[in-house]
């Protein structure tokens, strides 16, 4: 049986502490009816994480049009990608091989904790905008989409007004 988005509730934490970003998300509710991939026993970098349940979170320095989408999956799978400008230059960030985070799953929360040295993407520090977001797939195959913001119609998480944290 798919849960309902209604039966969900998804919390977390966003810390920056000098060149480190934290970023813990917790997913509760009624995750049987939530598509959760099996841990990876080699978690890898990964293409179209965001097409199943997904914990992600975008960035980009104030006034610039690079920005990067970050993805992390339940399994342990990641990947980083810059962007150059709203949705054009895809690629993926090189200056990123690794991106080791921690997920906890126990009966009805799902949690994932994320600590990550800004230097690679931005090595002059600075200020940082910040949208942290998911992709929740019920059993179904009916994706859900969560944000702090969703300014448009319809959600799309690369919106910078979307982008509602600054650090």
């Amino acid at each position: 049986m798919a849960a309902s988005p209604a039966a969900l509730s998804l919390t977390g934490q966003v810390l920056r502490r000098g060149a480190d970003l934290q970023i813990g998300w917790r997913l509760a509710g009624a995750l049987e009816g939530v598509c959760l991939p099996a841990p990876a026993p080699l978690p890898q970098r990964r293409d179209g994480l965001w097409q199943t349940t997904c914990l992600e979170f975008f960035l980009a320095s104030p006034g610039a049009d690079a920005y990067w989408e970050v993805n992390l999956s339940p399994a342990g799978h990641w990947n980083v990608y810059r962007f150059s400008g709203y949705r054009q230059g895809m690629a993926p960030e090189t200056a990123l091989q690794a991106l080791p985070f921690r997920v906890t799953r126990t009966p009805g929360v799902l949690q994932l904790e994320l600590t990550c040295a800004l230097t690679a993407l931005l090595p002059g520090g600075g200020p940082l905008e910040l949208a942290v977001t998911a992709v929740v797939e019920q059993a179904g195959g009916a994706l859900s989409y969560w944000a702090l913001a969703h300014p448009g119609r319809a959600p799309d998480f690369h919106r910078r007004d979307g982008f509602q944290l600054r650090l």
